[in-house]
């Protein structure tokens, strides 16, 4: 099997068509919608998650190949291998990206097992070998990465705005977030808040 390249894709406005109305669909479309996409949901019979889902393009009909055009990404999730066939290969010859659920071999995208904690997103992928194995890492791994690490990567956010207005020398700034990237500060939100932690982060920059 062929390597895929992981990458973060930029999809806020772009159109992402879904074909298949089921539970997966519904599971890929809340996560297009939460990167911001446009979702559109192309099946004859739809959910009842997807029924009441907000936000979404529905269209109520079998899927045919101009259902795509324009479309930035596809994701075939049919219980029709038919179907799901098609659907990649009418993406294909348009040259958009396409994902078929549980058929990496018609994929020229997966979508990795992930964990977040705000804008922090880590990625776990086997590269379409066993998505169910990449889970139970996923599973594994989730615990070591508590609410904590949401609340330091939006301070290191703030902390890094903070210190591209205050710090002009590119050295020193440099050196200024690679220490707080460090474990200490995390540490400190973990063990003493968010705001003594900020306060530390301050007097590194203005001292």
């Amino acid at each position: 099997m062929s390597k895929f390249y992981p990458v973060y894709l930029d999809i806020r406005g772009k159109m992402c068509v879904i074909v298949g109305g089921g539970k997966v669909a519904f599971r890929k479309a809340c996560s297009l919608q939460d990167a911001g996409a446009n979702v559109v949901v192309v099946s004859p019979d739809i959910c009842g998650e997807l029924e009441k889902q907000q936000g979404l393009t529905v269209v109520k009909k079998r899927y045919e190949e101009p259902l795509i055009d324009n479309a930035f990404l596809v994701i075939a999730a049919t219980d029709n291998e038919e179907v799901n066939r098609k659907v990649a290969a009418d993406a294909e010859k348009r040259n958009i990206m396409v994902n078929v659920a549980d058929s990496p071999e018609l994929c020229s995208f997966t979508v990795p097992a992930t964990i977040k904690r705000g804008d922090l997103c880590i990625s776990i992928s086997t590269g379409g070998a066993s998505p169910a194995f990449a889970k139970n890492i996923r599973r594994e791994v989730e615990d070591l990465f508590g609410p904590e690490y949401e609340v330091y990567v939006n301070l290191l956010a703030k902390m890094r705005t903070l210190a591209l207005s205050n710090v002009k020398d590119e050295s020193k700034r440099r050196k200024i977030l690679q220490q707080f990237a460090e474990k200490h500060f995390l540490e400190t939100v973990k063990t003493k808040g968010v705001e003594k932690a900020e306060a530390e982060m301050r007097k590194v920059i203005f001292e």
